[in-house]
């Protein structure tokens, strides 16, 4: 009996091209989300409490690029790599801000209080600019919704206090507005007398910085502490990544990867949309 080997069916060139087209679009596909997230805007999520009231654990915004210019921060994996920043801009006071802290590889956001050259003090927890004391209005207490990523945490010696309203907790947080000398206001917590930030000597911003600080006065290492502390002292307008600009989702933690339908029964609706200034809802 004789065996004879079938011929092996060789590409088409119409395979051979749609192969290629596929892997085009790819490519221009790759390449269009690089400079989307390089030069427009890019996806950040919060995962912790030091900027409480503004932020909540588990708010994702969207951080606009072009504000600040661009530096090698601005770009996924510090990809191109280059020193300096193009299309300089410096940020506003009161801007929320995303940015690498000198030497590290994670992504911060607070608030930018100090640009270069700026004098800031803090005496009995009131934040003293260029030799002026920041009007600090007492608010009625923040009401926190304690959810699975946001329990009712505090800081000691500060005992947690909450209250309950139709069948929601709320962690209650001592509330205040501060109003920079252009108007932009916002809202921050403070929760106890801490000597070591609530009465900080004056310093100077240097050239090329910005000082930051978290709304979450007495829960966020910020440019009060330096590096040898744990916090992350003056950080260089090159380290900036961009501007805070709008929350597009928000989760209360209790959602599972598995469960698709837990993604919008954790859903916080009321936190999207919201914006950086002014009072918390």
């Amino acid at each position: 009996m004789l065996f004879t080997r079938s011929p092996t069916k060789s590409a088409s060139p119409a395979d051979v091209q749609k192969d290629g087209g596929m892997l085009r679009f790819l490519i221009i596909l790759a390449v269009v989300a690089w400079a989307f997230r390089s030069f427009v805007a890019a996806p950040f999520s919060i995962p912790s409490g030091s900027m409480l009231p503004t932020l909540y654990i588990g708010d994702y915004l969207f951080v606009a690029k072009w504000p600040y210019g661009y530096s090698r921060y601005s770009f996924p994996w510090s990809f191109p790599n280059y020193e300096g920043r193009v299309l300089s801009n410096l940020p506003k006071r009161g801007d929320v801000a995303v940015f690498r802290p000198p030497g590290g590889d994670t992504e911060f956001v607070k608030r930018v209080i100090g640009l270069p050259g700026d004098t800031i003090e803090v005496k009995g927890g009131m934040l003293v600019l260029n030799g002026r004391a920041v009007p600090r209005k007492a608010l009625t207490p923040f009401a926190m919704p304690v959810s699975a990523n946001s329990p009712c945490k505090v800081v000691p010696p500060a005992t947690p206090f909450t209250r309950q309203a139709e069948g929601q907790a709320y962690c209650l947080y001592p509330a205040y507005r501060e109003t920079l000398p252009d108007g932009t206001r916002y809202t921050v917590i403070d929760q106890v007398e801490n000597p070591r930030v609530d009465d900080f000597p004056v310093i100077h911003v240097p050239a090329g910085h910005v000082f930051m600080m978290g709304d979450n006065r007495d829960d966020s290492l910020d440019s009060r502490y330096s590096p040898a502390e744990g916090g992350i002292g003056y950080v260089p307008v090159e380290n900036l990544v961009g501007r805070a600009m709008v929350t597009f989702w928000s989760t209360d933690g209790s959602a599972s990867y598995v469960k698709p339908w837990t993604w919008f029964t954790a859903l916080r609706p009321s936190r999207i949309g919201n914006g950086y200034h002014g009072d918390p809802e």
